[in-house]
């Protein structure tokens, strides 16, 4: 095995390299192929006889995007229609999957079991499902109207379904501490609550935070659900804008442009949160030397015995 072998196989020879290459340079061609495809049919090219083409290319299709009015009217109303909708489900979530997260920890029996019974049922519902069902509930039980409405049902849909997951990531991350935090944080005369609380929760958070991060981009994206039961979102004002104007696919790409910004930017906040809470309190500080190095301790100096060896001793 040569001494660039992994874990797993070892390192590729000549051979398998170039069959490598030449599997990636034909599947890139493949992907090429796909994409002038797209871009041709996208185009109705070639032109059909009998009916006039419907060039999504055109420049009539875009010029739509350079007027302030679709911007003021469709597409930054539904940006901020999104962005309050996931951003209260992500306060919302990261809240209540905190609370389920410590009661799927703590000791007491049946405050684990319910809260286990919660985040098992609602992990396995479609999100679609709960947002149906909190915008029915919320109109007959609620009395809730208006465009309040469609609003309380996307929230308590993202919730409900987001907040049981970030329990799980919580619940994983705790559970994959050393032992020895836990033996600590008792050792000290602290209750386990406490313990949980200030010394494992802590630690937990930050290991899982890539975890988290992934999650609350998939509230955003989810977010769009609500376009189903009538919720102004980046979708649905995107559709009411294709509708107007007659240009479906190049809304849908100004859209997935949207989409993707945000949430790399979203990806972007994360990451530098990620390291800062890395490079806080919990950063291990070199010890203070006064500007000496210690030198290595010298061996002891061991007594000569008084005891003469054996073979001077008198018979």
């Amino acid at each position: 095995m040569s001494a660039e072998a992994s874990v797993l196989f070892d390192a590729p020879g000549p051979k398998a390299r170039a069959r490598y290459r030449l599997i990636a340079i034909a599947g890139g061609l493949v992907v090429a192929a796909l994409l002038v495809w797209l871009v041709l049919r996208l185009a109705d090219f070639p032109a059909p006889v009998g009916r006039t083409p419907n060039n999504q290319w055109a420049p009539e299709k875009w010029l739509p995007f350079l007027q302030p009015q679709t911007w003021t009217s469709y597409l930054l109303p539904g940006l901020w229609g999104t962005l309050l909708a996931a951003v209260t489900a992500v306060v919302a979530s990261l809240f209540f999957g905190l609370l389920l997260g410590i009661g799927r920890l703590v000791q007491i029996r049946w405050v684990r079991w319910a809260c286990g019974a919660f985040v098992e049922f609602f992990r396995a519902v479609p999100v679609l499902m709960m947002m149906l069902f909190a915008y029915y509930a919320g109109l007959f039980l609620l009395k809730i109207t208006g465009a309040a409405l469609p609003f309380f049902g996307v929230v308590v849909g993202l919730t409900l379904y987001n907040s049981c997951v970030i329990a799980e990531l919580i619940r994983s991350g705790v559970n994959n501490l050393p032992h020895g935090q836990r033996e600590a944080g008792l050792a000290i005369g602290l209750t386990p609550l406490r313990t949980l609380v200030t010394i494992l929760l802590p630690q937990a958070v930050t290991a899982m935070l890539p975890s988290m991060v992934s999650q609350l981009v998939v509230i955003l994206k989810d977010s769009a659900l609500g376009s189903m039961i009538s919720y102004l979102d980046l979708l649905r004002s995107g559709t009411y804008l294709s509708t107007a104007y007659g240009n479906l696919i190049p809304t849908m790409i100004v859209l997935a442009t949207m989409y993707i910004l945000v949430n790399s930017a979203l990806t972007r906040l994360a990451g530098w949160i990620q390291n800062r809470l890395r490079r806080g309190p919990r950063a291990v500080a070199a010890p203070a030397t006064g500007g000496m190095v210690p030198s290595v301790a010298s061996e002891p100096v061991v007594p000569a015995t008084i005891m003469p060896p054996p073979e001077q001793r008198e018979r």
